[in-house]
């Protein structure tokens, strides 16, 4: 009997009509990529739609997808057409040069992200937008069938995480939080230490993220750049008459933008960097499927009259159910876990111990390893594979969560009580109105 060849597109075609795959039903068809001599064939690379032209998309995220011969960009949206422009031209230099038969026709663009999750011929989404856009673009990529990698932090609340995470679970998407600290060597290195028991029964957890910038003068009105959709870039913000620093620079790519030192888009380092050195301590304590039981923080804001006001300085304390005590302020970058008999201490550069014997230690045969390749690597497997990321929805989730708590804490301004499995706090109204917020209506998503 001949054997019919089983390419990743049909296999997902067949799967989608079976119980493992459920109400999820694909719309996998042939990519328009051209395969080549020495070349994934079309048929198996996974088609790409980047929704958002910032610097992480232009400057991070899309020079590891044009390096990846198993993936094709074919794609780019964003609101501000010179950004879309600058990333198609990247997109189309590199495949253009690969395809030596010139048949190469360009990538295509697109203003609205709608046109881009109702192609047939888009696999996945990165979404790399300001905050404010991220949950809801990304709740409407996977209704309509697209496998989801999304830029942390992932949500505004914590109601949008739990819609998230119950939305891949139910639709049977695969959801990658699209942060690169997992594969930081340091990171992992901690985080299997640290799972292998070598530093004891952990204790303690400190956790540091850069203070926010200082308060900026108000800021006049100002026209909108003729190239910038500024209707659909507010989206489920609430509406603001533009000026630049509230939103980014005119035709450049570089530098951080104003939105995310302002609280209608973002909420500042609390959880744009808290969402990575918190990543790493609760991968590593195992901690990243669940949430604290109590909560408090005291914070400093800028002045009333500052444009910028998102939360300058903060220092916030967390107590677990398995009695670790964690501590999490506005310092420099790093997380620290205590353990009975010793203790690591990882950043983005590098990776401290104690005792310093821990850190020439390599698992054996029966020690647990961890995953170790990079987000845009494990995105695309897991595609393929339909196995669960690193960092699912669930995880992204309770990662922000636990900086959206400590928001809520410093808030409010006393110590909440906190059912992580409810996911409410105990007698507390107030705080529990925090847990959403209204968004503008009607939402371009």
């Amino acid at each position: 009997m001949t054997r019919s060849r089983v390419t990743r597109r049909n296999f997902l075609k067949r799967a989608a009509g079976t119980a493992v795959f459920g109400s999820m039903a694909p719309a996998y068809v042939r990519a328009t990529a051209l395969g080549g001599a020495g070349r994934v064939a079309p048929s198996d690379r996974i088609t790409i739609g980047m929704i958002g032209a910032g610097r992480q998309a232009y400057i991070v995220s899309l020079k590891q997808f044009l390096g990846m011969d198993d993936v094709q960009v074919v794609a780019v949206c964003d609101v501000d057409r010179w950004r879309m422009d600058l990333m198609k031209q990247a997109v189309d230099a590199s495949y253009g040069a690969a395809e030596r038969s010139g048949q190469y026709k360009g990538c295509d663009l697109h203003l609205d992200f709608h046109d881009v999750l109702a192609r047939s011929d888009v696999d996945a989404v990165l979404i790399s937008t300001p905050d404010h856009w991220h949950a809801p673009m990304a709740v409407a990529a996977m209704k309509a069938g697209k496998d989801v990698s999304l830029e942390k932090p992932i949500t505004r609340t914590i109601a949008e995480g739990r819609q998230l995470s119950e939305l891949s679970r139910e639709l049977g998407r695969i959801f990658r939080v699209d942060s690169e600290f997992r594969s930081v060597p340091g990171v992992h290195q901690a985080a299997t230490i640290v799972q292998n028991g070598l530093i004891g029964e952990v204790q303690s957890v400190s956790v540091g993220v850069p203070s926010s910038d200082v308060p900026c003068p108000p800021q006049p009105e100002m026209p909108v750049p003729e190239e910038l959709d500024y209707e659909r870039w507010q989206g489920p913000a609430p509406r603001a008459p533009y000026t630049l620093n509230r939103v980014h620079p005119p035709e450049d790519i570089r530098g951080r933008p104003g939105w995310m030192r302002h609280l209608y888009y973002c909420d500042g380092m609390i959880t744009n960097w808290g969402t990575h050195m918190n990543d790493g301590a609760m991968w590593a304590t195992e901690l990243e499927r669940t949430g604290p039981v109590e909560i408090e923080g005291h914070g400093s804001y800028p002045p009333p009259e500052s444009f910028w006001n998102v939360m300058l300085k903060f220092d916030i304390k967390y107590r677990f159910a398995n009695g670790v005590r964690w501590t999490y302020r506005a310092d420099t970058p790093y997380f620290r876990i205590q353990g009975s008999e010793g203790w690591v201490w990882a950043d983005f550069r590098e990776i401290k111990a104690h005792p310093s014997s821990l850190l020439t230690w390599k698992p054996g045969a029966n020690d647990r390893t961890l995953r170790l390749k990079s987000d845009k690597q494990d995105f695309i497997d897991c595609v393929k594979s339909r196995e669960e990321t690193l960092q699912p929805a669930e995880v992204g989730h309770r990662v922000t969560s636990l900086c959206h708590l400590g928001h809520i804490a410093v808030q409010t301004g006393r110590k909440l009580t906190w059912d992580p499995d409810a996911e409410r706090f105990a007698d507390d109204a107030e705080a529990n109105s925090l847990i959403d917020r209204p968004i503008h209506a009607p939402v371009y998503g």
